[in-house]
């Protein structure tokens, strides 16, 4: 909740944005992603403590995107401290490896246009452009943009 915050609430916790960080990482949503077929939760620690973790999501298609063989990273969240240090990477190579295990040809990720960092990572990670895609919460819509990878050279062996 700690990164969400950071990266959705850089004017301060207005009532939505407290409200879905609040249903989005409640014990029992969690538990609901930890149950849920074809969602995977990939952590990364140091020293024993979580410091991000990347939520993959396969067989998730979008609107956008024409292929019917593509899985989604719906989260990628590394604290603060942590930035920088190749643990977003190791943990997108993690997840681009899960998804092309499970069958995927594309991964993609939406980001909002607020995220300056997240702009800039994933394409100098070979992600593309797709589309600007809107996202709704708490009857607020924010504008994103659509990044996709194609996993053809992605290892499936890890």
């Amino acid at each position: 909740m700690q990164v969400f915050l950071d990266t959705y609430a850089t004017e301060g916790i207005r009532c939505a944005i407290a409200k879905e960080a609040l249903h989005a990482f409640a014990p029992e949503s969690i538990a609901q992603l930890i149950d849920q077929p074809g969602t995977l939760l990939l952590v990364a620690e140091v020293n024993n403590h979580l410091v991000g973790f990347a939520q993959l999501t396969l067989n998730t298609r979008h609107s956008m995107i024409e292929a019917d063989d593509v899985a989604e990273l719906q989260r990628l969240y590394i604290q603060e401290r942590f930035t920088g240090q190749g643990i977003g990477q190791q943990l997108l190579d993690a997840a681009e490896q899960q998804a092309a295990a499970g069958g995927a040809s594309l991964l993609w990720a939406t980001v909002w246009v607020g995220n300056e960092r997240a702009l800039g990572f994933y394409p100098r990670r070979g992600y593309v452009e797709l589309g600007s895609p809107t996202y709704t919460f708490q009857g607020e819509s924010h504008e994103n943009r659509l990044f996709g990878k194609s996993l053809g050279t992605v290892s499936k062996h890890g």
